[in-house]
């Protein structure tokens, strides 16, 4: 069930690392918050702070903090927002937020904020997002709050298994290290598995048809080998708009320094749009071995293909 948070205060300021005034509205462009000095063409458009995290701070101070003190542009309340992801949204019929960051670096005495109330809240709770569709905010509005859900296809390549004559246990072990991984980091998934014979033409249609479908992570497993049945690499290289070499050159050394025969694997990765691509070994050992190095760079690589600089 979405969540819903209701805007106590919208502000502005003319200039950066100062406090921020109430107004009656804010308009948000593809720029941010029009007038004020955040404002561009950048991912940290728009500054959005919970009513929660001012009054913790609030009492740990001893005394009232107004909304825009820290100079977030939207005070809100209903949602600990610092323990949202970037990716995720806040949307109603007239505006979408996308956000792009949480926390930011703290410029002590340099800040005027810090200066005058002896210490900011926003660089660890506070938030960041851009605007995605244009709209105007105001007291008393309300936002509905979309996690980001992670939409994963598995894909296994095997004609024997596609044929019942062994049950595969490749895909559904990287479902598995999938599962587990993104529950870790708090991230919402949606998995698909399907098992196919290694046919490259029914793995193109596949492929193709989960690009459309704005598939987040493709993993195929089976087909990386040299034999004449393996056709996963030479079928999806073609359709890459950029490789990622790096990933799978560390995985063959790294596990080829104990295995010789992990070398042979041709595995490769990239992205086709906006989705990444991972082509695996068929075995359950293997797909451990891969996922254990591809899963905690997935989150990195899609907040670069997004443009969110999380660095």
């Amino acid at each position: 069930m979405s969540e819903s948070i209701k805007i106590l205060s919208v502000n502005i300021s003319a200039k950066k690392g100062t406090v921020k005034k109430p107004v009656d509205k804010i308009e948000l462009t593809e720029i941010g918050v029009v007038g004020d000095a955040h404002s561009g063409n950048w991912h940290r458009q728009v500054s959005l702070l919970a009513n929660e995290s001012i009054s913790k701070f609030a009492e740990e101070a001893g005394r009232k903090i107004n909304y825009g003190e820290f100079a977030e542009n939207i005070t809100t309340e209903g949602v600990l927002l610092h323990k949202t992801k970037p990716l995720d949204r806040f949307i109603n019929e007239n505006l979408e937020l996308e956000v792009t960051q949480i926390g930011k670096k703290c410029h002590g005495d340099n800040c005027s904020i810090f200066r005058e109330v002896g210490n900011c809240v926003m660089p660890k709770e506070g938030i960041f997002a851009k605007v995605i569709k244009h709209g105007n905010l105001k007291h008393g509005d309300e936002l509905i709050y979309h996690p980001r859900v992670i939409k994963v296809l598995i894909i296994t390549l095997s004609d024997r298994a596609s044929r019942e004559e062994y049950a595969d246990k490749s895909g559904p072990q990287i479902k598995n290290l999938c599962r587990k991984f993104f529950s870790e980091i708090n991230r919402k998934v949606e998995i698909d598995n399907v098992l196919i014979a290694d046919d490259a033409q029914h793995l193109k249609a596949l492929i193709k048809k989960a690009i459309e479908e704005n598939v987040d992570v493709i993993f195929t497993t089976g087909g990386t080998g040299i034999g004449n049945r393996d056709i996963t690499p030479d079928t999806i290289t073609p359709m890459l708009d950029k490789e990622i070499p790096g990933i799978m050159e560390l995985i063959r050394v790294k596990y080829g320094m104990k295995k010789p025969a992990a070398l042979l694997s041709r595995g490769i990765a990239g992205t086709i749009n906006q989705t990444l691509v991972y082509t695996l070994p068929g075995s359950v050992k293997a797909v451990t071995e891969y996922c254990n190095e591809i899963l905690p760079t997935i989150e990195h690589s899609l907040y670069m293909i997004y443009g969110i600089d999380s660095h």
